[in-house]
């Protein structure tokens, strides 16, 4: 079964594409034009000009998994390549629930050697 785990990667692509594509030509798509191994245990995300449709291609183990989410009537907030060069599965949620991740800032990770 396929997982959105938290450890999972996830690849935006930046410009939009072709929605005609299909798993063949997004996974084309990701090898050649992403310079990425489609048969990674990442997703990859994409949009159509509009931003009012995404689709997250994905291996799982044998075989590619196509998501696919339209909007009716709203658009997906795209982040710039300098604001979020990669996303966290939170992040992929954020962005199919219209959330504007480039303007999203957690806290810091912080690791300390000792208490006080």
């Amino acid at each position: 079964m396929f997982r959105l785990d938290e450890g999972l990667n996830v690849y935006l692509h930046r410009a939009p594409v072709d929605f005609r594509l299909s798993i063949n030509g997004l996974a084309a798509l990701v090898q050649h034009g992403m310079g990425l191994d489609p048969f990674a245990a990442c997703v990859y995300v994409f949009s159509n000009r509009r931003r009012n449709r995404v689709k997250v291609l994905g291996w799982d183990r044998n075989g590619f998994w196509l998501l696919l989410k339209r909007l009716e009537e709203d658009r997906f907030v795209w982040p710039s390549e300098t604001d979020v060069p990669m996303l966290t599965v939170e992040q992929l949620h954020w962005l199919l629930e219209g959330i504007d991740i480039g303007v999203v800032q957690r806290h810091p990770r912080r690791t300390y050697a000792h208490v006080g």
